[in-house]
């Protein structure tokens, strides 16, 4: 099972709130077989606990440390929304990564998201795309 597929992957997602684009990340990651449908719950609760927000418009919801023996494989899911949504940082969240890893694979993929999404036009690229076709290859390239 590939960690990123182009099914993983939502372009202008129809969600307003901080809440909905953790269900919508969670239940791909459910749907693809990363982790049981309670890890969803697990990424609200760590929301409430520290705000996934990255900065620079990335938000990387994943579940709370006690999640981590819920999770079957390492996998991610990406949701794009242009306009915008409040995660309680300085700017809004445009990029929404979810995120289910084993061991100490989090700390790798963050790091390759981080610098990824680190140059302003390569953003602003993933943000205004409309194929997850094109989102794919830019990750896969980047990871």
């Amino acid at each position: 099972m590939s960690m990123l597929s182009v099914e993983k992957i939502k372009v202008h997602a129809p969600v307003k709130t901080k809440e909905e684009a953790i269900k919508l990340v969670g239940q791909m990651l459910v749907d693809a077989g990363h982790v049981p449908a309670n890890y969803i719950e697990k990424m609200l609760e760590r929301e409430l606990l520290v705000s996934t927000d990255l900065g620079g418009g990335l938000a990387m919801p994943h579940g709370t440390n006690e999640a981590k023996s819920l999770i079957i494989s390492t996998g991610l899911s990406i949701i794009t929304v242009p306009e915008g949504i409040d995660f309680g940082g300085d700017e809004p969240v445009r990029l929404i990564i979810g995120l289910a890893a084993i061991g100490d694979d989090h700390m790798d993929i963050l790091t390759n998201v981080a610098m990824l999404v680190s140059e302003e036009e390569e953003m602003e690229r993933i943000i205004s795309s409309t194929d997850p076709n094109q989102l794919l290859e830019i990750f896969n390239g980047g990871m």
